[in-house]
């Protein structure tokens, strides 16, 4: 085996230079822009889901902003903030300038419809205290036209909160309350096509809580089923070389062999009810078998099978399911 070099020091990736399209996904995505409706991908962990984003938005060259949905979100989170704690403090220190715009903070759809009013937190003129642009560096050279947004992980929110942007997604408009201001899509700064939605929004599920069928019914909906051994040996293939770590004849065979074990272990894990390897595990595994020189033939690949691709919910497991040949 070929010993290669360290691993990368950030493995999870959101930069969108590398994301095999299959076509079904390709389609999905032109389907959304020319109905103007949200794309909502579902699938296992670890499926590519999150990932989709922000390489269509690299390759299309649109700006680029995502939130990550939790257990407290709220819909108004992905519009804007409002910080009445830090004003009340404020209010009780003695500060008079209290204006409402200085205490909030832009989301993730505000940026994306009217970027220039974010910058300003909704006030008439710029603030002496801009907010932080998220993403800056990433968009700063891309179209003030177009964005993607990503929403990720919607089924971990309140049932409430899918309801909650189905106006604000449908109409690309909402009202600040406490600014009793109204944000809309900016007019384009140049001629666009006018048979193509100018903003792309994508969001994903684990399918951990069922969505509600309202919702439901306003998205372009696509299940993401994981790659077979062939797809993920692609993947391998791009993601190496375009990070820079190589990719020979014996690279792929190894490839090969770490897919199949992949595809083996992922295929016993649904008989049996566990959780099966995704794909950035299975380049976990792929890049310590190039870096350790080691590979599915291995002695010491139970081990590290055991350590990236089988992740029991409780100490044991694995030996309790020995039975499993895995």
């Amino acid at each position: 085996m070929t010993v290669t070099s360290a691993p990368l020091d950030f493995p999870d990736r959101h930069d969108g230079l590398v994301y095999v399209m299959p076509p079904e996904l390709d389609m999905a995505v032109r389907v959304a822009l020319a109905t103007g409706r949200p794309l909502l991908l579902r699938g296992s962990p670890g499926s590519g889901k999150s990932t989709v984003a922000a390489y269509v938005a690299r390759q299309r060259n649109w700006r680029y902003y995502e939130h990550v949905i939790t257990s407290r979100s709220q819909a108004r989170d992905l519009l804007w903030t409002f910080d009445a704690v830090r004003r009340l403090a404020d209010a009780q220190s003695g500060i008079r300038d209290l204006a409402s715009s200085a205490y909030i903070e832009p989301g993730a759809l505000w940026w994306a419809f009217d970027p220039e009013s974010a910058k300003r937190r909704g006030a008439e003129t710029a603030t002496s205290h801009p907010p932080l642009q998220p993403f800056a560096e990433v968009n700063r050279d891309r179209s003030p036209d177009h964005a993607v947004v990503l929403i990720d992980e919607i089924d971990k929110a309140d049932p409430d909160l899918p309801n909650g942007i189905l106006v604000p997604l449908s109409s690309s408009s909402f009202v600040i309350s406490e600014l009793n201001l109204e944000v809309r899509k900016a007019p384009s700064t140049r001629p666009v096509p006018t048979d193509t939605a100018r903003h792309l929004i994508i969001i994903t599920t684990n399918e951990e809580r069922e969505l509600p069928e309202a919702f439901l019914r306003r998205c372009v909906v696509l299940w993401l089923d994981p790659p077979d051994a062939d797809r993920l040996v692609t993947i391998a293939q791009e993601h190496f070389t375009t990070y820079g770590e190589g990719w020979t004849d014996s690279h792929e065979a190894l490839a090969r062999e770490v897919a199949q074990a992949v595809i083996e272990a992922r295929d016993k894990a649904r008989m049996h009810g566990i959780r099966p390897a995704s794909t950035a595990e299975f380049l976990d595994a792929l890049r310590a078998c190039r870096h350790l020189g080691v590979g599915p033939t291995d002695d010491v690949w139970p081990l590290l099978r055991k350590f990236v691709l089988i992740k029991p919910q409780r100490p044991g497991i694995e030996d309790d399911q020995r039975h499993l040949a895995w």
